[in-house]
């Protein structure tokens, strides 16, 4: 049972942790020099998982927290395919490119805003650079099943594609409408038939709860069109609302959006529908079938977060490429520029397009580890950080320790001294990223009216 308005109480700014320390900790003082420097020592055993952004977008979607350039102009993305390839050039005199990619993901922006062509364009000046895959590597795609044709997903296929996330958000049409994306059931239900005839194995689908004009009984029904899909894993966000940061957020009346408590209660409701129908949570927003490797890798406590989510593939190293990409290291994050200029400006004189980013501390690994295993599994091996990291747990995080005493003392989190265990049960995985936020070293240095994140509930 969950007493609703209590748990309201824990709706304040915070992270999402798909990366520790948190983005706006990302500075310029890290530069293409310091990231050249970090490639002369590249573990070369290390595998690579590859994330291209395509950030064109026809429209504007008022929820999306994305990157994205708004265009009709087939001029502008033939041009940045362009630019990719002028990148891969350059980084492949710094990077080994034959190291092993386990994983590649396009993301957006609208991947499927290019064309049939252009998508082969791009995966084929891939391989032409990145030529040893792993035979079992994870390739995927976003996708606006709005912009998806057959043509299309014969060139993602053909290039090695086995994976494929759909957005949707919500099949309310009131919904949709205020969020600027009409999206009829039909035109979903037929994109995931194209793909599975395909041949296509895996298909998730992305929903939203937080969206104007939302409620408890509108959500059930996108929840019910939404398992007659049969897709293969669901992430199911909450909405980040930040107008601060994407204007065009600023076209929803938040008079409009569902309270903290209204939100509690759809994502109960979702966790026990799709339970009900045989998936189960995975983290803090996804949930697969029982056959998904994801679904078994929770119980082996081997899953993995990063900026593309949920993942078995640890491990890794993540490689950016394109406008705004973000990539990650043991001990650094790196990311290129947002604005189109600064960004072909940098390729153009033979520069990495690097805008910014951080060399991680000793301190910063040892919380990044800690962060990510409770939002990857919900649970903490103490014994495993101490020796890992040469600590005593209880010591390092007394602070942290005490600040969990709140969801200690309501039942939502216990912490075993004796077996050195964290565990978070079924209700507290609904505050995962309030209980991970104690161990957030940077976090604790902000008053929570400066913080700029989206609320936890």
């Amino acid at each position: 049972m969950i007493n609703f308005e209590m748990f309201s109480k824990y709706s304040k700014p915070g992270p999402r942790y798909t990366s520790y320390p948190t983005a706006p900790e990302f500075n310029e003082n890290f530069n293409e020099k310091s990231y050249i420097e970090i490639l002369k020592n590249q573990d070369k055993k290390r595998g690579l998982s590859l994330y291209f952004h395509l950030p064109f977008c026809r429209s504007a979607c008022y929820f999306c927290g994305c990157n994205v350039v708004f265009t009709s102009k087939d001029d502008k993305k033939e041009r940045y395919i362009g630019y990719l390839e002028k990148e891969l050039e350059i980084l492949s005199h710094h990077l080994d490119m034959n190291r092993e990619v386990i994983q590649m993901h396009f993301g957006g922006g609208t991947p499927t805003f290019f064309s049939a062509k252009e998508l082969e364009r791009i995966i084929k000046l891939i391989r032409k650079y990145f030529k040893n895959f792993a035979s079992d590597a994870e390739i995927s795609c976003e996708i606006d099943p709005r912009f998806l044709t057959k043509e299309q997903v014969d060139v993602l296929v053909k290039g090695g594609f086995n994976r494929v996330s759909f957005g949707v958000q919500d099949f309310n049409e009131s919904v949709q409408k205020a969020v600027h994306r009409i999206q009829p059931f039909e035109v979903t239900n037929n994109a995931v038939k194209m793909v599975r005839e395909a041949g296509i194995k895996s298909v998730n689908m992305d929903l939203i709860y937080g969206l104007p004009y939302q409620n408890l009984q509108t959500f059930k029904k996108t929840l019910e069109k939404a398992l007659l899909l049969d897709t293969d894993r669901f992430a199911v966000f909450n909405y980040a609302h930040v107008p601060w940061m994407k204007k065009t957020m600023r076209k929803i009346d938040e008079t409009t959006l569902p309270t903290p408590s209204e939100k509690l209660e759809i994502l109960k409701y979702t966790i026990d529908f799709l339970s009900s129908n045989g998936l189960r949570m995975i983290g803090m927003d996804h949930f697969a079938k029982p056959n998904d490797e994801l679904f078994l890798a929770i119980d082996k406590g081997e899953l993995h977060r990063n900026f593309q989510g949920y993942t078995t593939k640890g491990g890794a190293d993540l490689v950016g490429i394109g406008l705004t990409s973000i990539g990650e290291g043991v001990k650094h994050y790196v990311q290129n520029f947002k604005d189109m200029s600064s960004y072909e400006n940098a390729i153009d004189h033979g520069r990495l397009p690097v805008h910014r980013g951080l060399s991680l501390n000793d301190d910063d690994v040892l919380r990044k580890a800690v962060i990510m295993e409770l939002m990857s599994n919900f649970k903490l091996n103490i014994a495993r950080v101490e020796k890992e990291f040469g600590i005593d747990f209880f010591e390092y995080f007394d602070d942290a320790i005490d600040d969990l005493s709140s969801f200690v003392d309501e039942g939502l989190v216990k912490i075993d001294k004796v077996n050195k265990k964290i565990t978070v049960n079924t209700t507290g995985t609904l505050l995962i990223r309030n209980i991970s936020m104690p161990f957030d070293a940077y976090l604790k240095k902000i008053p929570e009216s400066k913080r700029r994140f989206s609320k936890t509930v």
